[in-house]
């Protein structure tokens, strides 16, 4: 939960503004990679729209604060390292949300608007249900499956062909005539009946079971074994194309019977409608009848029918002017509150969990819930012994929505939040204030590194993929060291790397240990011996400081040059030089909560200790400082719509290393567009304001010229 999370958008100052943008994107992506590339989401469908449409209104608010790495700007997440990437030829974009019938009535008025189309003339829509699985594209050639690719990024995804061809609603082979290029998309689900008896198999073979079908079938087609694919019952509903040589249809609808007449299974529930209301009311048939679907849906997909007016309607940013998807309300249950947690996070937010009776909400069964802070506690009223209302949408961690009073039993205890961590050091919790003066809801363990469950969640976050990224020490992993009290201990960061050393003294060597052999315990060895060497920006994020995402850590890598100048800076900063903090704050993106968390990071005795421990294990090596004499040097650029030969991130990354700024957002100080097929509202305010605009292949003939 954001740490200002009662602050209204409007109070936010631009300090308050551009930290809460940079926390944003990096607990998005967080998010994103857990949903989408993990298929481990650990937040609600709700709790995530409310982080993207929080990071929307202060973008709107602040449109020069609109960060490189912006959430909205973003599709999925980047592609796992274990598969072989396909760029696809038509990115596989997402959709707007609509969360009540007044949003789908704003919708279809500006399409309206936007086709400047009277209220007379018919609109016709498509609507079909929002199955909850996994996006995937198929490419046919000659009506042969070439090959299968997930979403991810959504320019770039994974090769899953051999997976997907154990999938029997994709037919290897199409029926009929297709056209010659064919690119078939659609979601891969689990059935709850088959979702229920996987997790009975699983249970009788002593085995973990599984939380819900969406999350099951992601990863199940996302197997290196395509056996274990094979034997997950997976369907495919087809409803969308990619790159197709002829079109079979200039409609939604005639389209998707095409695909229908091709061999795949599409939604018996697809419909067209002349207007709003009837669209309505097949929405709201839909969510009465959706407990009893086979498959579970979190909502419905609205599409303008006719192809030729979505080709008019054409795309703003990452979605289609043409489409949107309502979602449905949470789903609800009754239980009785049993106790109340506390966890502890990396960053030593204090977070109460509501233990719950067992309830079955949605198909799934609950036994925790999130309450977010003490204010939220007490907002509730809830007590310990209540019974209270669950809601799930989608949820892995539900929220209680209050309780019934009715209900309230005459021994409910209130519940007192800690005035000390409960961890065995028992460190005080504390309340931080911002620029405003105002404190903090979130109540924080003030040990950092001292504190055992920070250190544990902030070894986690080392390991993780953006940061050391080693390959077999993943989150179960440092669980499972950090435990460990037989010498092959992981409880800080330097000790990772001392693990083979100490391995070899060891009475007993992993290789002998439960979960491994001599040729897993070697590959683990290996993979941490190749991040002894580390770029300054990786290990700089990877520290775990407070507001330091990617993008900031790129940031103070490109700046400082090496790890001495940045520590130097880094430990002025915490005792207090002035013309220290000074130069930091002159940096691009880079803000007072960014320096005042630097300063509390090197100013804890434990921190320091263990970074000293760290860099002498390691050999850093130094950045790429951007160069200063390019006809980029100190512009601002826009890469929009979809790049063909390089990645968003590959092309900002170019854009930096050349001495510009890439931004998000175009305003009167850019001095250059990058537009690639599908550039909407960004192409058009670059015409507006007279700013260059050029093509992807212009780009680098500029680039090369250099």
């Amino acid at each position: 939960m954001a740490d200002n999370k009662l602050t209204p958008v409007e109070k936010l100052n631009q300090d308050e503004a551009a930290a809460e943008l940079a926390r944003l994107a990096a607990v998005i992506a967080e998010h994103d990679a857990r949903y989408h590339r993990e298929d481990a989401p650990t937040i609600s469908d709700a709790e995530y729209d409310a982080l993207k449409q929080r990071n929307f209104a202060i973008e709107a608010r602040f449109p020069d604060l609109k960060r490189a790495d912006s959430p909205s700007e973003k599709v999925g997440a980047a592609v796992s390292e274990k598969f072989e990437k396909i760029r696809h030829r038509i990115p596989m974009l997402s959709l707007d949300n609509a969360f009540s019938d007044d949003d789908v009535r704003d919708f279809a008025a500006r399409v309206r608007r936007f086709l400047k189309l009277g209220e007379d003339i018919p609109l016709r829509l498509t609507a079909e249900p929002k199955i909850d699985g996994l996006s995937l594209s198929l490419r046919y050639e000659e009506g042969a499956l070439v090959y299968a690719a997930t979403r991810g990024d959504g320019t770039t995804g994974e090769n899953v062909t051999a997976n997907a061809r154990t999938i029997s609603d994709i037919p290897n082979r199409l029926k009929g005539n297709p056209p010659a290029v064919m690119e078939v998309r659609g979601e891969v689900y689990m059935t709850k009946e088959d979702f229920a008896e996987l997790n009975e198999r699983q249970a009788a073979a002593g085995k973990q079971t599984y939380v819900n079908p969406r999350n099951t079938a992601a990863g199940s087609l996302r197997q290196l074994d395509s056996s274990i694919t094979a034997g997950r019952a997976l369907k495919f509903f087809a409803y969308a194309w990619g790159e197709v040589s002829d079109m079979p249809s200039d409609t939604q609808m005639g389209m998707v019977e095409a695909l229908q007449e091709f061999g795949f299974v599409t939604n018996p529930l697809m419909a067209v409608f002349e207007n709003v209301e009837e669209l309505l009311e097949h929405y709201h048939a839909i969510e009465m009848e959706r407990g009893e679907l086979a498959y579970d849906i979190d909502g419905v997909v609205y599409k303008v029918d006719d192809l030729k007016l979505q080709e008019r309607l054409g795309f703003v940013s990452r979605s289609p002017r043409w489409a949107i998807a309502h979602k449905f309300p949470a789903e609800k249950a009754m239980t009785t509150l049993n106790a109340i947690d506390i966890q502890v996070g990396r960053t030593g937010a204090i977070t109460p969990v509501a233990r719950l009776e067992p309830v079955t909400v949605g198909g799934v069964v609950v036994e925790n819930a999130t309450l977010h802070n003490a204010e939220e506690i007490e907002r509730l009223g809830v007590k310990i012994g209540d019974t209270v209302i669950v809601q799930r949408a989608g949820d892995v961690i539900p929220q209680i929505l209050g309780f019934v009073e009715e209900k309230r039993p005459e021994d409910a205890t209130e519940f007192a939040f800690p005035a000390t961590c409960p961890c065995p050091l028992e460190t005080p919790v504390v309340r931080e204030t911002n620029a405003s003066g105002e404190e903090s809801v979130v109540r924080r363990c003030s040990g950092e590194f001292a504190c055992p469950f920070q250190r544990k969640e902030h070894l986690k976050h080392f390991v993780s993929r953006r940061a050391f990224d080693i390959e077999g020490l993943g989150d179960k992993q440092i669980e499972y060291f950090f435990d460990d009290e037989s010498g092959l201990e992981i409880r800080t960061p330097a000790d990772i790397f001392t693990l083979a050393k100490r391995d070899e003294s060891a009475l007993t060597k992993l290789k002998n240990r439960d979960g491994y052999g001599e040729v897993s315990a070697q590959k683990l060895f290996d993979a941490i011996e190749e991040r002894r060497t580390i770029p300054l920006e990786r290990l700089i994020y990877a520290l775990g400081i407070r507001h330091v995402g990617e993008s900031t850590a790129r940031t103070l890598a490109r700046s400082y040059g090496d790890w001495g100048a940045f520590e130097e800076a880094s430990l002025k900063i915490a005792e207090g030089d002035e013309p220290a903090r000074e130069e930091m704050d002159a940096l691009e993106d880079v803000g007072g909560a960014v320096i005042d968390a630097v300063a509390r990071y090197f100013s804890e005795p434990h921190n320091r200790d263990m970074i000293d421990k760290l860099i002498g294990e390691l050999t850093v090596e130094e950045a790429e400082k951007p160069q200063s004499d390019t006809a980029f040097s100190g512009k601002t650029i826009v890469f929009t719509g979809s790049l063909e030969r390089m990645s968003r991130d590959e092309a900002k990354a170019m854009a930096e290393r050349l001495g510009a700024k890439a931004s998000g957002s175009v305003s009167k100080k850019t001095d250059l567009v990058v537009a690639g097929p599908g550039a909407g509202s960004k192409l058009a305010k670059a015409q507006e304001f007279g700013i260059e605009v050029i093509d992807e292949d212009e780009w680098f003939r500029r680039v090369e010229a250099l």
